[in-house]
């Protein structure tokens, strides 16, 4: 929901959509640079601890939101959107560290045994979130307002801060060896880099989002192309997840792991397809059916590249490899919105998004070609030979 309204209200203050491409850089600078010593800190810290730290500073920044909104304040005009960018690099620091630490905290939760299907499941209520966010703030906004709008929000992340902490404290992972941090960072990375499947999948996914995002367009796309307000545009941001929630439930109980490696590469390059259809669309609604469609292929990316990521890493590493994972694909969306932002300034809305869908292809074929043990991988066995 926060994501929608923060879009939409610096679109409309500045119509630019070079502006809505560094709404993504300003959260994935400091989401890469805190990566890596976060993920060292979840390899030697109690992790619901760092989730409980940094989630206060996401709660900040949404209060910090509303009164940037507020109609007292004028510190935010059609020039000065700087207040927004500010809160926007605060929240990157706190998504990398809740990111680093809450993916092996997962696992200590549910076990090695059930991590297949409870991945499928926790990625179809974080969809379902992600559906019924952009519709609300989109309803939100154009019924209520930006102020009354950052009030809900702000209030909703607390609420799931407190019912977090039901979640019973998990030991800290156990440390086979003293490392000083420099070691500790340059063995994570070294894991990552050693593996053929985790260096394809998380290339492949990093590449793909980087050039295939046309999510940070959607308020040009809703407003230019498609002519619909702020209540499309949250129909429209919904529709990927909407998707994601469908493959996800059909995932849950039949898991896309005996030929993972194959399905991944046919998935992200679906992905990409969809991206150029959605390019040359002209209505709305077989604009929303394309992003669902998208939805559906990413999901499956997803479940199976966090399923390699946890099943190929030991707990003692989980931490860092996350945050390596994080900053190859949780930082790849928010640079790929300034991609996406800088493509649509240079070559225009339609044409950029075409572009980087036909660059997504490339990237598959690339990935085939460079990592061959990725495209045989069955996670069915691995699985197997945990109780699974």
């Amino acid at each position: 929901m926060q994501a929608l309204v923060v879009q939409w209200q610096i679109y409309s203050l500045t119509h630019d959509a070079l502006a809505l491409g560094l709404i993504g850089l300003a959260e994935a600078v400091p989401f890469v640079f805190t990566s890596l010593f976060s993920g060292h800190i979840a390899d030697t810290r109690e992790r619901k601890k760092i989730v409980v730290w940094f989630s206060l500073l996401y709660i900040l920044c949404s209060a910090m939101l509303w009164f940037f909104t507020s109609s007292q304040n004028h510190l935010v005009s059609n020039s000065n959107t700087l207040p927004f960018y500010i809160v926007i690099f605060l929240t990157g620091i706190s998504r990398g560290f809740i990111a680093s630490a809450l993916a092996p905290l997962m696992v200590q939760i549910v076990g090695r045994e059930n991590l297949g299907n409870a991945t499928a499941w926790n990625s179809n209520v974080w969809h379902t979130a992600a559906v019924t966010g952009p519709v609300a703030g989109g309803f939100l906004v154009g019924w209520l307002g930006y102020e009354n709008t950052y009030t809900i929000v702000t209030s909703c992340i607390i609420l799931s801060f407190i019912i977090f902490q039901f979640i019973s404290n998990k030991p800290k992972p156990e440390i086979i060896k003293a490392e000083s941090l420099a070691e500790s960072l340059k063995a994570g990375i070294k894991f990552v880099f050693a593996n053929q499947f985790l260096l394809g999948a998380l290339s492949l996914d990093l590449f793909a989002v980087l050039f295939g995002g046309a999510v940070a367009l959607l308020p040009m796309f809703a407003d230019t192309q498609l002519h619909v307000g702020s209540i499309g545009l949250g129909i429209l941001r919904a529709a990927p997840f909407t998707g994601s929630i469908i493959m996800g439930i059909f995932l849950a109980f039949q898991p896309p792991m005996k030929k993972a490696g194959r399905n991944l590469f046919i998935c992200v390059a679906g992905f990409g397809l969809c991206m150029i259809a959605f390019a040359f669309s002209q209505n709305v609604y077989l604009s929303v059916f394309i992003l669902m469609l998208s939805g559906m292929f990413d999901n499956v990316s997803v479940i199976i590249r966090h399923t390699i990521v946890q099943l190929m890493t030991p707990d003692r590493m989980r931490g860092r490899v996350s945050a390596v994972n994080n900053i190859f694909i949780g930082s790849s969306n928010e640079i790929g919105a300034f991609e996406s932002g800088t493509a649509a300034r240079l070559m225009g809305l339609v044409p950029s998004v075409i572009f980087g869908g036909a660059m997504t292809i490339v990237v598959v074929v690339i990935t085939a070609w460079r990592a061959p043990q990725l495209k045989q991988l069955s996670l069915q066995k691995l699985l197997g030979n945990h109780g699974d």
